[in-house]
């Protein structure tokens, strides 16, 4: 199970790396694998990867035909670790394969970050919020992006990094 993981998350990384066919082909090889396993743990995210996979090489269809295999196995499973992400990444493939669906793909970003503050997940909530304020931008609502970016944005500076709030204090020279 572990080589099939692996052999999909390298033809991932070939594929962002730029080399789509040869990746495409061996994230579909270590899926044919990780099926061949009977495992179920984790193939949501395997199927993301598959379909970010699509979405570098072009293939806007056929990535979104991957997860609409992802949300079907994670509804089948209750398999949820990876839906924030699934539904961001459907809202970028719709906006790569047709820049006027509009509603639906803000529709996909609001959905992943609904699902990212339900499960806490915050750096998922920070991709899908980066996600929408970026459409928007796109959209000509340059200003509802700093907003919808502060709240998330100052939970990692005001939580995770408090030092950032403070002014550093002069190295001494002695």
């Amino acid at each position: 199970m572990w080589s099939a993981i692996a052999a999909v998350q390298r033809g991932w990384a070939m594929a962002a790396q730029g080399d789509h066919e040869e990746g495409i082909a061996q994230v579909r090889d270590g899926l044919a694998a990780f099926r061949a396993t009977r495992s179920e743990l984790g193939h949501p995210n395997n199927l993301w990867l598959l379909a970010d996979a699509h979405r570098e090489g072009a293939r806007f269809d056929e990535g979104l035909g991957v997860l609409a295999e992802a949300l079907a196995v994670a509804d089948e499973h209750e398999d949820r670790n990876y839906e924030a992400e699934i539904h961001r990444l459907k809202g970028e493939l719709l906006l790569k394969q047709n820049n006027s669906n509009s509603t639906e793909v803000q529709s996909c970003f609001e959905r992943a970050i609904e699902i990212a503050r339900k499960q806490n997940a915050k750096s998922l909530e920070l991709r899908a919020t980066t996600s929408l304020a970026r459409f928007l931008a796109q959209q000509g609502r340059r200003d509802e992006a700093p907003m919808m970016l502060a709240e998330i944005y100052n939970w990692f500076t005001g939580a995770s990094i408090p030092l950032l709030s403070k002014t550093p204090k002069p190295c001494s020279t002695n």
